[in-house]
This record gives structure tokens, C-alpha cells and sequence, in this order.
């Protein structure tokens, strides 16, 4: 059983329908068990977001596409990278609509089915929008999104093929939220924007509640903050089991945003300081005036953890980096995590016998500015590939004249001998090689030319 109590002067209010504002002091309300009231804690079922029905606010219908109940998997190469002994990755991709905000939709339009309502509106920069879009779409509740200016092209061709309305209002989210929050007003729709409705920090409490099972409590949990939510949700997750004696001890919560926004870590360190056009490309977390800023930072102070801000480049080299070692496509918004965990560990914040456990919120095929980028990087790569080869091969003979088979061996093997082939033919017809016959084999032989050239990238090398 849960009471909607606001977190600044303790006022109750009927738990439904949800609000996020106290209507006495102007702080935020949550919902909050009623301990005395739960004398067992058994949770049932399958492995999934229902199984912890007992510690949500109570609703009748069960709105559901078999979220919930991801994977925690170990993340051994990265944790040798890092020298940590105990990395593990908590994989909300895993979930339907590939983010960890389908635990947020399936409760609210699980709400909106007990409350009667027939439309919801929600403001959103992806993976809300996206989810909502498709549970509205399941039990044939209108959805109308509002999105910013900037939103990750992958997220909004989800909400779009759910047949969600959607409506672009602002640069940011903020200014999405407001126009969500006077459209709910103006219309009586259901308010689904994840800061306006603490049914979000309920259901997604719950990721807290799986990792106690699947692994126990971590010494720290690092999560990506936009908003401040997410952060508070996990850690109110732990406190709850904690409160209901089912744990005994609570981990470090690390809040991590990116260099170019980071309104809560500055609240965190103080600093005062703004950005004057705050910017960056992990959309997913780009929120300016973030609405739960102070749940986050109650999460962070309580929790003895910390908040840390990292750079663009260092998010999408990590995001490379969970790809390329564990398998993982990670949205840059989470795979901030991983950065943020590499800088604590080199600092020595983090030690190497502490577990770390770091949420991936959502799937790194939503985010296509980080595929189209790969995707450059990939034809630069092919050509740089290719003359690499070219050159490796002017080198050899640089030294030597050589025929194909040999010439293939000496690279190493790492192609075919038609491609090896088809490189000492280009040389040759650009003037760099020629050729010659001696005992039925063609030799190679660099010109005047090959050399200058060899000459002319070395000088380059120089510069760089």
C-alpha cells in the first residue's frame, strides 16, 4: 500500500490520480509505502516488472509487454580494462521498446485503464515517447507526444510507427514539459511526462529491486542523469528494501551527466556556474532545468556518492568501448556510466575490489547521429584500410623486388591474393610500381615515382 506524500513538508493527498506538485508548500509529492501495512515481503511470479506488484501503488489492471526482468550481465573484459574485479551491466535494452522507461509505461497506462481515460499526453527527448507510444498503442489509448527540436531520429520513428500524435514544442525538453503540463491542464488528458508523474520513479525503482536478486547490492551504482529521476528511482528502490529489513546495507549512488549540461552536478559541487548555450549530443540526457534536480541530489548526499560530469568524446569512446568488449550497444546517454566509472577508478575514488554495477538505459540503434558517425568512420576507415595496404606494399619493395605469393605472405596473410593483386595493379597503373618477368613469375619493382611518394607521406607523418 502506498501514500502520495510530499517530500518538503510531509503533506498527504489521495494517491490518485497522480500529482507531482504538493497543492500546500509547491514541493514534490511520491508515493510512499506504507510499511506497517506489508507483513510479508514475497514476491511472485515470473522474473519480470510485475512480480514486485506488492511494492507499487495499487492498481487494478496490468498493462504489460513482458517488461522488466533484464539481464545483469558481468562485464569481465571491461572490469580488466579498468582493474576493477567486480563490473557488471544492468541491460534495460532488453526490455520491449529497448529502454528502461517501459517500466514507467506499463504502470501509468495501467492507471489510465483504472482511471477510465481514453487519452494521455506526455513530453519526452526519446525513449518515454517511444514507450508510451507503444503500450497506448497495445490498449487503444490516444497518445500525443510532445517533443523538443533535438530528439534522437531512432526514438521518434518508434513513436511515429506506434501512430502516437506528435507535436515539436521547443529547443529542449524543458519547454516540452511546460506545454505537456498546460495541455493535461487545458484538455483533462492523463499527465504521462516521467517528471510530472511519480508513478515513473515507482516503476522504475523496480531495476533496484531485480539487481538485489540477480546480484545482491553493489558497492555502487552509477546512473546517467537528464532530469534527476532515474538517479532517485534506484535509490529509492534500495531504501525501500532496506526500510523492510530484505537488505542490509545500501550502495553509492554516482550521478553522471555530460560537461556540456550539467545542471545537477553543479548543484552537487556548488558551483554556481551555467553554461551559456548548454549543449550535448547525448540528447537523452540533455535537460537544462532539470524538474527532480533535488530527489537527485538527496539520492547522491544520502547515498555518501557522488555526481560527475563527462565529455561528449568520452561517452561515445565508452559507448565504443562497451560495443567492441561486451557485446553491448549502449545509448550514449548510459554509456556515459562506463566513462564516469574509469575516471573514478583511475582518481581512486572507486576501489578495486569494490563491485560496481552501471545501468544501460537504452539501445544505441536509437541514437542515429551515433550510427550515421560510425558510418563515416567506417568509409573512412575502408579507405584508410586501403592505403595502408598500398603503402605497406611500396615499403616491401621499397627494399626489394617481390612477386605476388610473396608479397601476400609478407603482409601477413590478412587478405586474399586476388586483393593483394588488385593493389599491385593500381600502383602500377598510377606509376607508383612497375613490373617485370624473370622464371615465369611477375616481380614488382618501385619507380622513382613510389619512392617520392613514400618521401612525401613520411614528411606528412612529421608534421602531424
Amino acid at each position: 500500500m502506498s501514500i502520495l506524500q510530499c517530500v518538503k513538508c510531509g503533506n498527504v493527498i489521495p494517491s490518485q490520480p497522480p500529482r507531482y506538485r504538493c497543492p500546500k508548500c509547491g514541493g514534490l509529492l511520491e508515493y510512499r509505502i506504507e510499511k506497517e501495512k506489508i507483513s510479508h515481503l514475497g514476491f511472485s511470479g515470473d522474473f519480470r516488472f510485475w512480480r514486485y506488484r506488492s511494492l507499487l501503488p495499487k492498481v487494478k489492471n496490468e498493462a504489460t509487454m513482458q517488461e522488466g526482468g533484464t539481464p545483469l550481465y558481468r562485464a569481465k573484459r571491461l572490469a580488466r580494462e579498468m582493474d576493477l574485479s567486480e563490473l557488471y551491466l544492468k541491460d534495460e535494452t532488453r526490455n520491449p521498446t529497448n529502454s528502461f522507461r517501459d517500466r514507467g509505461a506499463a504502470l501509468m497506462v495501467s492507471n489510465i485503464l483504472d482511471l477510465g481515460l481514453t487519452a494521455t499526453v506526455c513530453a519526452t527527448n526519446g525513449n518515454m515517447g517511444a514507450s508510451l507510444s507503444a503500450y497506448c498503442a497495445k490498449y487503444g489509448v490516444n497518445c500525443h507526444v510532445i517533443i523538443p527540436k533535438l530528439v534522437d531520429m531512432g526514438k521518434l520513428a518508434q513513436m511515429l510507427v506506434y501512430d502516437a500524435v506528435i507535436e515539436e514544442h521547443g529547443e529542449t525538453v524543458d519547454f516540452s514539459i511546460e506545454r505537456a503540463e498546460q495541455l493535461a491542464e487545458d484538455t483533462g488528458w492523463y499527465q504521462a511526462t516521467p517528471e510530472l508523474n511519480p508513478l515513473v520513479v515507482e516503476a522504475q525503482k523496480t531495476i533496484a529491486f531485480e539487481v538485489t536478486e540477480q546480484f545482491g547490492v553493489p558497492d555502487w551504482f552509477i546512473v546517467s542523469m537528464g532530469s534527476g529521476g532515474t538517479v532517485y528511482s534506484i535509490w529509492k528502490g534500495f531504501k525501500e528494501l532496506y526500510e523492510l529489513n530484505a537488505i542490509d546495507r545500501l550502495p553509492r549512488i554516482v550521478g553522471v551527466q555530460a560537461e556540456g549540461c550539467s545542471p545537477i552536478v553543479n548543484a552537487y559541487r556548488k558551483a554556481g556556474e551555467k553554461h551559456e548555450k548548454p549543449m550535448t549530443h547525448a540528447i537523452g540526457i540533455f535537460v537544462v532545468n532539470p524538474v527532480q534536480k533535488d530527489l537527485a541530489l538527496t539520492a547522491i548526499r544520502q547515498s555518501k556518492g557522488l555526481a560527475v560530469s563527462i565529455s561528449d568524446q568520452q561517452i561515445f569512446s565508452a559507448e565504443q568501448q562497451i560495443a567492441k568488449l561486451e557485446g553491448l550497444f549502449a545509448e550514449p546517454a548510459s554509456s556515459g556510466t562506463i566513462a564516469a566509472v574509469e575516471n573514478l577508478r583511475s582518481e581512486g575514488k572507486i576501489g578495486r575490489s569494490e563491485s560496481v554495477v552501471c545501468l544501460i538505459t537504452g539501445s544505441g540503434l536509437k541514437a542515429t547521429d551515433v550510427l550515421q558517425a560510425l558510418s563515416k568512420r567506417r568509409k573512412t576507415a575502408i579507405v584508410g584500410a586501403e592505403f595502408s595496404t598500398k603503402e605497406k606494399l611500396l615499403r616491401i619493395l621499397e627494399k626489394r623486388d617481390g612477386y605476388g605469393y610473396e608479397l601476400w605472405k609478407e603482409l601477413g596473410k590478412t587478405m586474399t591474393r586476388p586483393a593483394v593483386y588488385q593493389h599491385l595493379n593500381e600502383l602500377c597503373s598510377r606509376g607508383l610500381l612497375s613490373s617485370y618477368t624473370k622464371k615465369d613469375r611477375r616481380y614488382f619493382t618501385i619507380t622513382d615515382r613510389g619512392r617520392r611518394v613514400l618521401k612525401a607521406i613520411d614528411e606528412v607523418k612529421m608534421m602531424l
